[in-house]
């Protein structure tokens, strides 16, 4: 299943891969402004020093993405770790398994407890392991920044009511309620995808609106971990669909902190990957990043 459907519908995978992440290679890959203009990636790892959220917008089974997104976050660390704090920020991990992420990375627990403890995704060892490993190595934060599953789920089959009688505890790992609205553009955008017959259309609200409980939640974590790291750089992966055309999450994180300066990357997997489609790719990012779709995809 592709990415650009909305995190909220996928059923993750829970079994562990053992394989290696995919190699880097210059080759699988190119690189756009949104507008088409042909880029690179060094182009894009210089514009990051502008911002301070660079959004990597993925295709969760994209082999070629994952290491284009583990080799951009080696070389941000290398450029601007001495300077600034990089924090990496993970849709990934949700929020109420931040304690096992934080005693991991500090060497208190084993890998294998944390992994134990944290519900990672299926394609964690192969596609996301490197990061963390990375942040681990250079005692860079990690955030584990996604609204837990059941409180998404809770939203789709009933609205955002139900939230309200959730403890204080639990409260605490979503964002701020009442969160936000979807703006008409994202919500216009999520419609159409979901499809214009009855069948698609029903109970629709709810569902936008726990995609908006997952985009929010995301943005607000990010917002805080601006607060808490003066000058930070904070690199946050994620499905496209939740920040593409600078749209969803991004959106949130301008209500919680408006100054915020955002770089966001969209990544799509096309068998034509060296050609730019107007129609179908100018805008979704500030930097559109082709990826060979004739490479197997990654096992979630």
């Amino acid at each position: 299943m592709k990415s650009v459907i909305p995190a909220a519908l996928f059923i993750l995978v829970m079994s562990l891969g053992s394989s290696a992440q995919l190699e880097f290679s210059e080759d699988r890959f190119a690189v756009f402004d949104s507008k088409g203009e042909t880029s690179s990636l060094d182009r894009l790892i210089a514009e990051v020093e502008k911002t301070d959220v660079v959004f990597f917008g993925e295709m969760h089974d994209d082999a070629v993405g994952h290491s284009i997104q583990a080799e951009a976050f080696r070389r941000i660390v290398e450029k601007y770790s001495a300077n600034r704090k990089v924090v990496l920020s993970l849709e990934m991990f949700e929020r109420d398994v931040q304690v096992a992420l934080d005693e991991y990375l500090a060497s208190l627990i084993t890998e294998n407890h944390f992994l134990l403890s944290s519900r990672p995704w299926g394609n964690y060892k192969t596609d996301y392991r490197p990061l963390v490993e990375v942040a681990k190595e250079k005692k860079l934060p990690v955030i584990a920044a996604n609204a837990p599953r059941r409180y998404v789920n809770m939203v789709s089959r009933g609205g955002r009511a139900p939230l309200v009688g959730l403890s204080k505890e639990a409260k605490s790992w979503l964002a701020p309620l009442p969160y936000g609205e979807p703006s008409e553009a994202y919500s216009k955008k999520f419609k159409s995808l979901m499809g214009s017959s009855g069948e698609a259309q029903m109970g629709l609200d709810n569902i936008l609106s726990s995609q908006s409980l997952w985009d929010a939640t995301m943005a607000y974590w990010i917002s805080r971990g601006l607060k808490q790291h003066k000058r930070a750089l904070i690199v946050h992966l994620n499905g496209s669909f939740h920040t593409e055309n600078r749209l969803g999450t991004v959106e949130h994180l301008m209500r919680y902190r408006p100054t915020t300066k955002a770089l966001v990357v969209t990544m799509r997997y096309e068998e034509d990957f060296k050609r730019f489609d107007g129609a179908k790719h100018a805008g979704l990012g500030d930097f559109v990043v082709l990826t060979d779709a004739s490479v197997p995809r990654s096992k979630r």
